[in-house]
């Protein structure tokens, strides 16, 4: 048979255990005196049957014991060790089926040799041989490549994917975007890969604004690694960076401090702030959503909608001109506090307390979203984050900015590229969207208008081609759904209280334990694919992610949007010859 798992197995490594039951989906094997196996290692056996082909089983090692066989008592081991008390140490191994060939569920029989899975046979036990398309993630236990099932991904069959582990200790954004260079440079995509786009939020520090540069640490090991995999070492060759203005600056210089090229400041104009009704994102928080005064929040916004009109770049309200956010809030504050003016914006039947509630809470949000909402910069300046007009990679930086604007930023633009994506209707271009820190826009409880798009793109995201690639420390505080519509999850370092919590079933009880001790680049990765989750490595980043290892930046990055559009529309409002820089 061309498909045997048999065929060219590797050594024999032992034989299935007598002393231990033996099912069709586990069974023990005594290891070999000469032999050993750990951990993750993949195991074949055969079953010969009667009047019928033999059973091939092959699966994944998922323990690993050692005791003395002969001894009685704890204290035996010394006599053991001294020769004067006769013994033999036996190792045993608890394998774990991930596929039967035939599908005749049987137990293999006791005494019957286990070899171990290499080459074909490896990549069939793993179902790697089904995989029509197949995105390397990194080197198994074993050294040899371990794959994804694209059709897992991109839509075809499940998409979006769940990484879960310690802060800074489970590299859980280094994971997810050599998963991004993985899928953009294995070739899994076709001619579609040229068009697929991601979507990356930063959030911690400066570390993902250089996935544009080549890493001044990479060695010939790591390019050795990268090539296993198929892959060319190498950066992001086509990658934009948005970041927000700096505080107080009127010209709107981007707010980054070790990157000086190839960064655009982004931000909204007073006249979008109102017209696309954007203000239920300033109370983004989940326990905005039980307030009464969410009432008022949606009274207001569609007032603005309705009433705000452009001018010189800010808008005009009930006859007076708003240039800032601040003048803005001013304004909606002092009609809400006048009798005669109240009804028309927040309704009638709202009482003045919750009017007050809104109000203190919309004034607090001045400090935090004034350099995002903008009425003194040229409307004509490009500002706005549209993946569809950037680069394959766009990340957008958070990390200078407040909790309130950073939900902010996040809401809209999750809201603005679902939308483009809906009104597009096709799923291709592939949109990547990564987001850390899931657990903060998308907890458990509560609701929120970025809760609500998380959801949508979580259960409707893959019919539109729009893939999740979520992280987070603590899975059990995300949004159920949004971890249940995840067809990949990823588990690095865990937290022994978050271990053992249900969200993890997936692991068996030995990874599990695993997972407390994972060193950096250590990923457990479950698929439906196949039943047990797989321990990888995956290699070094190719890409700079920190200053300190950037190489020299491609030439692309020295212009960025606003440095090769219009001088005239760059700095000020544009109304004006004094506004023209030079």
């Amino acid at each position: 048979m061309t498909d045997d798992l048999l065929d060219g197995p590797g050594e024999a490594v032992g034989r299935v255990l007598g002393t231990a039951d033996a099912t069709p989906l586990t069974f023990w094997t005594a290891v070999s005196p000469d032999s050993y196996l750990q951990l993750d290692d993949v195991v074949v056996t055969r079953r010969e049957l009667p009047d019928r082909e033999p059973v091939t089983i092959a699966g994944v090692v998922t323990q690993v014991r050692a005791r003395h066989e002969g001894a009685q008592f704890d204290s035996d081991v010394f006599a053991i060790a001294d020769g004067t008390l006769p013994a033999q140490v036996q190792e045993a191994a608890e394998v774990t089926t991930t596929r039967v060939d035939p599908e005749l569920y049987v137990p293999p029989t006791p005494g019957a040799a286990v070899y171990r899975a290499e080459g074909d046979a490896r990549a069939r036990a793993l179902h790697f041989d089904r995989m029509e398309r197949r995105i390397p993630m990194g080197m198994g236990r074993d050294g040899v490549p371990v794959y994804l099932n694209a059709d897992f991904l991109d839509g075809s069959r499940g998409a979006h994917v769940s990484i879960s582990g310690i802060s800074g200790v489970a590299t859980k954004t280094s994971f997810a975007t050599f998963l991004l260079y993985s899928v953009f440079r294995s070739g899994v995509l076709g001619g579609d890969a040229v068009n697929a786009k991601a979507l990356i939020f930063n959030v911690k520090g400066e570390d993902l604004l250089f996935l544009d540069h080549p890493n001044a640490r990479l060695d010939d090991p790591t390019r050795a690694a990268y090539a296993k995999l198929g892959l060319d070492a190498g950066a992001f060759p086509d990658v934009r960076v948005y970041a927000p203005p700096r505080v107080g600056d009127s010209s709107g210089t981007p707010d980054v401090s070790s990157r000086l090229t190839g960064v655009d400041s982004f931000y909204w104009t007073l006249s979008e702030f109102c017209a696309d009704r954007l203000l239920p994102y300033v109370f983004a928080d989940a326990d905005d959503e039980r307030q009464q005064y969410t009432m008022v929040v949606h009274s207001v916004a569609a007032h603005l909608a309705r009433y705000a009109q452009p001018a010189d770049g800010g808008v005009s309200l009930d006859g007076t001109r708003l240039g800032s956010y601040a003048d803005l809030v001013d304004h909606i504050v002092e009609q809400l506090n006048d009798d005669e003016t109240r009804g028309d914006w927040a309704g009638s039947a709202v009482g003045l307390g919750t009017v007050n509630a809104f109000a203190r809470r919309l004034i607090g949000s001045k400090k935090d979203l004034g350099r995002l909402i903008r009425g003194d910069l040229a409307t004509r300046r490009p500002h706005s984050i549209n993946t569809a007009e950037s680069a394959q990679v766009t990340v957008v930086d958070l990390h200078n900015l407040p909790d309130r604007a950073q939900r902010f930023v996040v809401g809209v633009t999750l809201k603005s590229e679902f939308e483009r994506k809906e009104k597009a209707g096709t799923a291709k271009p592939l949109l990547f969207v990564v987001l850390d820190e899931l657990n903060k826009y998308a907890p458990r409880e509560g609701s929120s208008p970025i809760k609500e798009v998380l959801l949508d793109i979580a259960e409707r995201g893959r019919s539109l081609g729009v893939i999740l690639v979520g992280a987070q420390q603590t899975a059990s505080e995300v949004e159920r759904r949004i971890v249940t519509n995840s067809a990949i999850r990823v588990v690095g370092r865990l937290d022994p209280a978050e271990a053992s919590r249900p969200e993890y079933g997936f692991l068996p009880p030995a990874q599990r334990q695993r997972a407390l001790l994972a060193k950096p680049g250590t990923m457990f990765v479950n698929q439906p694919d196949i039943p047990v989750p797989l321990c990888l490595e995956f290699p070094f980043p190719a890409w700079a992610t920190r200053v300190s290892e950037a190489g020299r930046p491609p030439s692309q990055t020295l212009r960025s949007i606003t440095q090769s559009a219009d001088p005239f529309a760059v700095v000020g409002s544009g109304s004006s010859d004094d506004d023209i820089p030079f």
